[in-house]
């Protein structure tokens, strides 16, 4: 079922990304629990136009667990993507935990590379981590992840695991949810380090990088989903009020968290239109 992207995967000091198409670069980052797979329908209708990428951040995928278990490891992973592959004008879209990784990476050298940003439904220092996952961060400190993990590898379970970020977890192919488990149910050293990277968060990670943001000028487009459980409409007016470069919302009715998968149509239409009129490069 997606073999197209497993022909395109390659790899770099050891972090997995998937490769496909011509034109402009486009970088796409995932959040927790889940991993590249999630922009496989955005990259399906843009790889014709757009030279797509979208990594597997440590912990997740086909990245082993490696380097520093928190925002700023995975930070550092990005980077190293961008700067091995000598990466310019770099579109970079993230996505839930991927829209901190996003913001965190303005704090880099790397950020030079960049073109424009795109923040679909994300993490910003209002919700970090948000209400809704606290739980399962607590979990992760009392080592109860460890315990409930073994009831993940059930397809029926991990479906309705992600029910709270899909409208229609039913339409999505249980291999996908699989691939996004996998990594943390299925091998011990990754359950440890998504629990260490569970544990690190906290809302001082990103209000320290609130100057940064604040001094950005690249096109910024926010695009969100409307019906997130997460991170409600508030988290994007407050990056828009903040981030200089950032202009209107895109809102996507009734998306939830992980709605790049399920409305990728929509998605792409409003990344084009951020492109075009923002940006003046070709989508």
């Amino acid at each position: 079922m997606f073999e197209e992207f497993e022909a395109s995967r390659r790899s770099v000091d050891g972090i997995s990304y998937v490769d496909v198409g011509e034109g402009p670069v486009t970088v796409f980052v995932h959040g927790v629990f889940t991993n590249a797979l999630l922009w496989r329908n955005v990259m399906r209708e843009l790889a014709g136009t757009r030279r797509c990428i979208a990594v597997d951040l440590p912990g997740h995928g086909r990245t082993p667990p490696i380097g520093e278990p928190s925002v700023h490891g995975w930070v550092d992973a990005v980077a190293t993507v961008l700067r091995e592959l000598d990466l310019r004008d770099v579109h970079l879209v993230g996505n839930d935990t991927g829209g901190a990784v996003v913001q965190l990476l303005l704090g880099r050298e790397e950020a030079g590379r960049l073109a424009s940003l795109a923040l679909t439904n994300c993490d910003t220092e209002l919700a970090f981590p948000p209400r809704l996952l606290k739980p399962l961060v607590w979990g992760a400190r009392a080592n109860v992840l460890r315990a409930i993990a073994p009831v993940l590898r059930f397809p029926f379970v991990a479906r309705e695991v992600f029910r709270s970020g899909y409208r229609r977890p039913a339409d999505v192919p249980r291999e996908v949810f699989r691939s996004y488990l996998a990594p943390t149910v299925d091998d011990r050293e990754g359950l440890r380090f998504t629990g260490r990277l569970l544990t690190s968060v906290h809302p001082r990670q990103l209000a320290e990088n609130r100057a940064r943001l604040a001094e950005c000028e690249l096109p910024t487009a926010l695009i969100w989903g409307t019906g997130d459980l997460f991170f409600d409409i508030e988290q994007a007016r407050w990056l828009r009020d903040v981030i200089p470069g950032a202009r209107e919302i895109v809102e996507i009715p009734g998306g939830r968290l992980f709605f790049p998968d399920e409305y990728a149509a929509e998605l792409v239409e409003a990344l084009d239109h951020h492109w075009r009129t923002s940006v003046g490069k070709p989508s």
